[in-house]
């Protein structure tokens, strides 16, 4: 089975952006993260449109995970819950 994919939605400027970044940089020194894509939600107009002001946002495998402040709970159930499992 494929490590799960982390994904970032972020803008540039953006105090809380910055802060979920660190904070999963932190995380990652304390549990094995996959590698975390960092995607900047000016760069590409359907993210803006699905996103807007609303960022950051991460997600696991395409799925929203928590936004504006890591949830390391929220995270860590994602991480363990089997593919195409949804809840």
């Amino acid at each position: 089975m494929p490590a799960p994919r982390l994904t970032v939605v972020h803008r540039r400027d953006c105090a809380l952006c910055e802060e979920m970044l660190a904070e999963l940089d932190k995380l990652g020194r304390s549990i094995a993260l996959p590698p975390v894509d960092v995607v900047d939600v000016d760069a590409d107009p359907l993210l803006r449109r699905r996103h807007g002001l609303d960022v950051p946002v991460l997600l696991v495998d395409g799925t929203v995970v928590c936004r504006h402040r890591l949830d390391p709970g929220e995270l860590a159930r994602a991480l363990r819950q089997p593919p195409g499992a949804g809840g």
